[in-house]
This record gives C-alpha cells, structure tokens and sequence, in this order.
C-alpha cells in the first residue's frame, strides 16, 4: 500500500474522538514540505524533509532548530497515531554532525519505545541524504485525556 501525505491525514481523521477539531495537515507541516515515506501501526513513522536554503545557519549547515522542528514534525502526528490526544512534554535532542548545504533531505523515523496508561515514550532519529545520522531525540508524551 502506498502511504503518502494524504493517507497520513486519512489515518488522523479515523482514530480523531468525535468533536475534536485538528487541523490536518497542521500548517507548520505543510510548510516544511512534510513527505511521510512509511508507516507501521504502533511501530514507526518515517517522514523525509527537503533541506532548503532558507533552513541555513549563518554556517551554511541546516540550522538546529528546523531539525528539531522536522522531529517535531515526525514525531507529533506519530504519536496521535498512537493515541489521541497528547502532548510533548520533553525532547531531548543529541546532533552528531551538521546537516551540509549539498545534502538535500533529511529523513526522521520516530519509534514507539514504552507505552503507559498515560505516556508515551517516543525515540527518532534523523538521517541526511548521505546515509549518516545527524541526530537522536528522545520524546515524552502526555495524554491529556
């Protein structure tokens, strides 16, 4: 089955509690030019995210912020995927190397590590177009309801 940006939103909306209103895709989503690549209930989200000039630090790398904004990215709707609605309470983020201007994605999978009655314990990693690892995150996330 081919899983891809509308898929993604389709799963969203079926496991949405009636009256809860979400938009879908969020806009710092679509801004980000989002592009699921995989999905394995309860198991893994995979999104790649183009690497664009206007992400550059003064350095020419992609700054730190929309790495953490593409894990973010990744990381939320995996979670809502998981059980609706949370919310991030912690991210932790380890970079090991910059993302470079010649690399042109980035690809997040996020992984469900423990579920408990009322939090989830989410891991990523985010991986440049060369094949290496630019960074681990670990991620908290409450259920609010």
């Amino acid at each position: 089955m081919t899983f891809d940006a509308d898929r993604l939103v389709s799963l969203l909306r079926d496991r949405l509690p009636p009256g809860v209103p979400l938009q879908l895709p969020p806009p710092c989503l679509t801004d980000m030019q989002g592009e699921p690549l995989a999905f394995e209930d309860g198991v893994l989200l995979r999104m790649r995210f183009p690497v664009l000039p206007r992400y550059q630090n003064p350095l020419g790398y992609m700054q730190g912020g929309f790495i953490a904004a593409a894990l973010d990215n990744t990381l939320g709707p995996f979670s809502y995927l998981i059980a609706l609605p949370s919310v991030t309470v912690r991210m932790a983020i380890d970079y090991l190397r910059p993302v470079l201007p010649s690399e042109t994605a980035i690809v997040c999978e996020a992984r469900l590590v423990e579920r408990t009655a009322k939090t989830l314990f989410l891991s990523a990693s985010v991986t440049g177009s060369n094949g290496k690892t630019v960074a681990l995150c670990q991620s908290v996330c409450q259920l609010v309801a």
